[in-house]
């Protein structure tokens, strides 16, 4: 049943995306977050107490995020196990990201595609965090593979990791982990003390997840026909080409495997980041690396659900 219950979800996601006018925990977590950020900044002002507040914050929303899940799952059985099934199984698909992360990457590329550059940007800029408004296409196409890549980790394989370790409510504390991070977890000066813990700690719960990324990512390049070897050596070779311990292991082997350079300097919140480049500038990135990391994202993330579901069957079965 437990299996059962990943394939299904898995499946609802990859079909239903996330429709906007559904019920969804992740925006839950993020009123809840926007509404304890305002507390601890009332309270709060130096830096050692932001940085306490933030501690407390990610304390409060990865419990209250657990422990809601646990209930829920617990109630739900009661009522019936054909109920909290269901219920597991929902809980599980609102985890993961695979069609909602593509579709977001087709957004910005069909105007890309068109030439509308500044409808481009504009839809760049509702997924990532640096300032939109200068890039031009080729910059635009590494944004979206950028986060493509890097969002196959945040979005499928860390949350199903965290499922195979503690079911549905462990992958939902996850997601509030990786939700704090998104919306607190900035260097910039506005966040630098509030989302410290929020970001350290997002940096710990993904960093096994990352690492198979760069295997899965890799495997998912040679079933794509892109540059499989290369996807191997240049994601190893660069994973430290990031302020971030993890982003640079997805974001190599995406950029080994189309022999394009992703990173560089980017603008964010009015400051300009000097980040290092990833990859090797082997031919200029094209609209077309969009698709080709989309498809490379989606087989990645099968494998990774055949790989946690071996594993949970072999550990203890269905």
């Amino acid at each position: 049943m437990t299996l059962l219950a990943w394939a299904v979800a898995f499946l609802l996601d990859r079909l239903l995306g996330d429709p906007p006018h559904w019920p969804h925990p992740v925006r839950w977590i993020g009123a809840l977050i926007n509404l304890l950020q305002s507390i601890v900044r009332r309270y709060c002002h130096s830096d050692n107490a932001l940085r306490t507040g933030g501690g407390v914050m990610w304390l409060a929303v990865v419990g209250v995020s657990w422990s809601l899940a646990w209930g829920v799952l617990v109630l739900a059985n009661a009522i019936h196990p054909w109920f909290g099934w269901c219920i597991e199984v929902w809980m599980i698909y609102t985890t993961l990201a695979t069609r909602c992360l593509a579709d977001m990457a087709r957004e910005v590329e069909k105007p890309l595609r068109e030439g509308l550059i500044e409808q481009s940007r504009e839809k760049l800029s509702w997924i990532v965090g640096r300032d939109t408004r200068q890039l031009q296409p080729p910059q635009i196409t590494r944004a979206v593979v950028e986060t493509v890549a890097e969002n196959t980790v945040d979005g499928v394989i860390a949350p199903l990791f965290f499922l195979l370790l503690g079911g549905a409510p462990l992958a939902m504390a996850y997601k509030a982990v990786n939700t704090l991070d998104s919306m607190v977890g900035y260097k910039h000066e506005k966040y630098r003390a509030i989302g410290m813990v929020s970001a350290r700690l997002d940096d710990v719960a993904n960093f096994i997840p990352a690492r198979l990324s760069w295997l899965l990512l890799s495997i998912a390049a040679w079933c794509c026909r892109q540059d499989a070897r290369a996807a191997l050596r240049i994601g190893f070779r660069d994973r430290n080409n990031h302020s971030s311990p993890n982003c640079a292991w997805p974001e190599g082997t995406v950029a080994g495997a189309l022999g394009v350079r992703l990173g560089g300097p980017n603008n964010y919140f009015g400051e300009r980041v000097d980040k290092p480049w990833i990859g090797d500038d082997t031919r200029a990135i094209d609209v077309d690396d969009i698709g080709r990391t989309i498809q490379m994202m989606w087989l990645a993330s099968t494998l990774a659900l055949a790989l946690f579901a071996l594993v949970r069957f072999v550990w203890m079965g269905a």
